[in-house]
């Protein structure tokens, strides 16, 4: 059965962990490798059996910890080249990773990590370069997809064909505007390069998911411009003006940006 746990989801670092009964992965390193080696041994996890890390894209709240992984547990991190490029220049990986612990990937070519299929697919976002990853196991389909600057056809066919889906809500517009952050970074926020809002995935999930979808994941909540009750009922609100009930035709949480979430049994 395929597991999965947020570790952390948020600016202040991000962390995926899915696991089978034989292989287990990170999606993004983003927090303290302290914080990560203390939340392994609270769930009873190794990370030396981790077997590969996926990056997502190349900002510190994803990259944070990917040098010491791979130097500390022979972790090889997986991205695209240009994500690989922006780790390379980025201040906050330390050590920077060697040669031996590269691995690359590209979009829509698909790879197997043990009995992980997966796929990574174009997000837009003003990242050197960003992806969302579909990953099918146990015969489920599970996607990841964050720092969403706006909706494409390739984004809204992910969620169309998820089973278990993992989504971007990272502001509310009101707050966002009303806020003190600058203009030009309220600007790069809600631009097209930018982040989803609440409603904006509200209403991707309520025009493009199916009746196979099981579970839906919030994540990525600003903590200036977001709350977590918040964007549960914007979200809840929009999808059932839509005739979509959250917690009857799927089941609906809201991850936290520093305290992880419970382990999930994502079944058939």
């Amino acid at each position: 059965m395929l597991k999965f746990i947020c570790l952390g989801s948020g600016s202040s670092g991000n962390c995926y962990y899915l696991s089978t009964e034989t292989t287990s992965i990170l999606i993004d390193v983003g927090l303290g490798i302290r914080t990560l080696k203390r939340h392994f041994q609270t769930f009873g996890l190794s990370l030396s059996r981790v077997e590969a890390a996926l990056v997502t894209h190349d900002h510190a709240d994803h990259i944070k910890s990917v040098g010491k992984l791979a130097a500390e547990y022979h972790i090889p991190i997986y991205s695209t080249a240009a994500v690989h490029e922006g780790i390379a220049r980025n201040y906050c990986v330390s050590p920077q990773l060697k040669t031996e612990h590269k691995a690359f990937l590209e979009k829509d070519v698909p790879l197997d990590i043990g009995d992980l299929h997966i796929t990574p697919f174009d997000v837009p976002h003003d990242s050197n370069d960003c992806v969302g990853y579909c990953i099918e196991a146990e015969g489920v389909r599970f996607s990841l997809i964050t720092d969403i600057g706006h909706v494409t056809e390739r984004v809204k066919e992910e969620v169309s064909k998820a089973n278990y889906l993992v989504l971007e809500s990272n502001h509310d517009s009101e707050m966002l505007m009303a806020g003190p952050y600058p203009a030009h970074l309220k600007g790069r926020i809600s631009g097209p390069q930018g982040h989803l809002s609440n409603r904006e995935a509200a209403e991707l999930l309520a025009n493009s998911s199916s009746p196979s979808l099981r579970h839906v994941w919030l994540c990525h909540l600003s903590e200036e411009n977001n709350h977590p009750e918040l964007a549960r009922k914007t979200v809840d609100a929009v999808l059932r003006s839509y005739g979509i009930i959250p917690g009857v035709d799927f089941a609906f949480d809201v991850l936290r940006r520093k305290v992880p979430s419970e382990f999930y049994e994502l079944k058939p």
